[in-house]
């Protein structure tokens, strides 16, 4: 997938994005509107006004890698536009990229396991 090893954040932008950016135009993005580091340990979601289309940029180190992704008959699942960010865990963001509601993935809270002794 998308994410091969490493520690990787994701960040979902709220807003839609021209779709004629490549990879120069969206690292501008994250860099003047988001206010993140492109070639940080990241990867940054962009959607499409129309819902159907996102595109995922992500620095793996030796260079920018760009997804796209048009969702056939259906449409991302995405919270209203706002400002800024939302963070995924990796488990949300395989959801979202396989089309599913990711708002319905969560984690269960687990109590760490006292000592054995």
């Amino acid at each position: 997938m998308i994410l091969s090893g490493g520690k990787y954040h994701v960040y979902l932008a709220m807003r839609p994005v021209d779709f004629c950016k490549g990879h120069t135009g969206l690292s501008l993005v994250i860099q003047t509107v988001l206010g993140r580091d492109p070639y940080s340990d990241a990867v940054f979601v962009f959607h499409s006004k129309q819902g159907d289309r996102i595109k995922i940029l992500v620095w793996d180190q030796t260079g920018l890698v760009l997804v796209y992704k048009h969702l056939e008959g259906g449409q991302f699942q995405w919270p209203q536009p706002a400002d800024g960010t939302i963070k995924l865990t990796p488990a949300q963001f395989s959801s979202l990229f396989e089309g599913l509601d990711w708002k319905a993935v969560r984690a269960e809270c687990r109590r760490q396991p006292k000592l054995a002794g």
